[in-house]
């Protein structure tokens, strides 16, 4: 088949991608819900409408993520640590050693042989602190957009603060403390990020590599890879469409 199609069905939201000769030619992404099955096919049929197909085109179908049983017409189902570390292998044009991924409830590190296999992975989705969620939390109780984040983290003026907890609920705690203290919101934002950095970094633990690479929706967020690197004190990079990293490895595993 000419086209390759990546399902990832995250708890978050769901991210389609549909892929030819090895590039991306569509991606599309919408909030996960009740009958995710139809909310795929949607995405599906936007995808072939976009790219002139016929909506009854045959693609090779390949899912991943939470609700990757649910999505029962895909020719392939696998787990999301391998399509995460097929996605970023190939994206990474066989670089990539070491990766952190934050998804919308959990927050992962996987680390890759020369050959892009898993060689050893962490994963901390007892609570949501560190992960898309909390971000999502942190932005309405700060009444600052996510997409805002890095620009106000960047703000010179302000009070060095810390977030200690390690649990959510905690943690909103302490932003409403420090917001009802009077502390700024780039302060907050600055504190949230090292937060976040510091469980990356820990999961990870030590590198063989001078780069790690990082995933997921919240690595749009350049004021937190600044963060990480701090934390790592390595570069960090991030593939051009971070959110799209794991759909991506599902359609490439059907080669």
């Amino acid at each position: 088949m000419d086209y390759l199609v990546g399902l990832d069905l995250g708890s978050t939201a769901i991210k389609a991608v549909i892929v030819k000769e090895r590039e991306i030619v569509w991606r599309g992404k919408t909030p996960t819900a009740p009958d995710q099955e139809a909310l795929a096919d949607g995405l599906l049929q936007d995808g072939r409408r976009e790219l002139g197909l016929d909506p009854g085109a045959a693609c090779a179908i390949a899912s991943t993520g939470y609700g990757k049983n649910l999505y029962k017409a895909a020719d392939l189902k696998l787990d999301e640590l391998s399509a995460n570390a097929k996605g970023l292998f190939a994206l990474s044009d066989g670089e990539a050693r070491s990766l952190i991924n934050i998804g919308g409830q959990d927050l992962k590190t996987i680390k890759l042989s020369d050959t892009g296999e898993v060689t050893d992975f962490r994963m901390n989705d007892k609570c949501a602190a560190g992960t898309g969620r909390f971000f999502e939390l942190a932005a309405r109780l700060l009444n600052v957009p996510l997409a805002s984040f890095a620009e106000f983290a960047a703000l010179p003026d302000g009070e060095e603060v810390e977030l200690n907890s390690t649990c959510v609920v905690f943690a909103e705690s302490e932003i409403v403390s420090l917001l009802a203290r009077g502390v700024p919101p780039q302060s907050v934002i600055r504190a949230l990020h090292a937060s976040v950095a510091r469980r990356a970094a820990g999961l990870l633990g030590r590198v063989s590599s001078s780069t790690v690479w990082l995933d997921g929706g919240p690595a749009q967020n350049r004021g937190l890879v600044l963060a990480i690197e701090d934390e790592l004190l390595t570069e960090i990079r991030v593939t051009p469409e971070p959110q799209y990293t794991v759909a991506y490895g599902a359609a490439m595993s059907l080669l």
